[in-house]
């Protein structure tokens, strides 16, 4: 056996991933960053239009920026979360967008990046209720050729499925944000099921009566389809 050459062919293997693989899901991730500073700035520019119209200052209409991968949306008594993922993925072997043509021709499509939308109660996120659940309502995929699907509940469950053919312009990046924007406030709060919550102990009570720490959610009771197939 010439270990030498072997050890040149297995180098050159390196090389090759480095300057393709690596590179590219490195140009995704950047990619992914300047898509998230679009958001921002498109939902500031939203909030500033539903302000013109909303003008009850009990509406909550807050924007908060918590960095380049993450910002939150006060709407109502909702609050959104926006978080862009900070790894590059692989659609999965059995995901039918193989057999695509986009895909087919150029298997590179098929990494992306991540732009995860969640909805927690206003209240849970300014009072720190640590135990209350939030939801995952959407999730936006970006690729290296700025082409793009979301995934998720009401409109983002059905407009943006395209990947083969949509492109992110700055309309579109407002009408993911106005989807966002309708489900949350559309979906109300839930009571949970009496039994849940008949038995209370007296440290959960003086926690209420402090600060209201009660577990709370909408519990929408939904998994993505992707989710059940374990694409991640």
């Amino acid at each position: 056996m010439d270990l030498k050459h072997d050890h040149k062919e297995r180098r050159e293997q390196i090389i090759d991933l480095l300057l393709n693989k690596a590179a590219l899901k490195q140009d995704i991730a950047d990619y992914s960053e300047s898509v998230l500073a679009r958001f921002k700035k498109t939902i500031q520019k939203e909030l500033d239009e539903l302000r013109k119209s909303v003008d009850d200052t009990r509406v909550r209409l807050e924007y908060k920026d918590n960095g380049k991968y993450e910002f939150r949306v006060n709407i109502g008594s909702d609050a959104l979360v926006f978080q862009l993922h900070t790894n590059v993925f692989r659609f999965d072997d059995d995901n039918p967008l193989w057999k695509s043509k986009y895909l087919e021709s150029n298997g590179a499509n098929g990494y992306f990046a991540t732009i995860n939308i969640y909805n927690f109660l206003a209240e849970s996120v300014e009072k720190v209720r640590l135990n209350d659940a939030g939801y995952l309502i959407g999730r936006i995929f970006l690729n290296h050729e700025e082409h793009f699907m979301v995934e998720g509940k009401g409109q983002l469950g059905f407009l943006f499925r395209d990947y083969e053919n949509s492109k992110l312009s700055d309309a579109v990046i407002c009408q993911v944000i106005q989807a966002s924007l309708i489900f949350a406030v559309e979906f109300d709060l839930i009571t949970p099921p009496y039994d849940l919550v008949q038995e209370v102990s007296l440290m959960q009570i003086n926690a209420i009566s402090s600060d209201l720490h009660i577990a709370t959610g909408k519990r929408l009771g939904f998994k993505f389809s992707a989710e059940e197939k374990n694409i991640f």
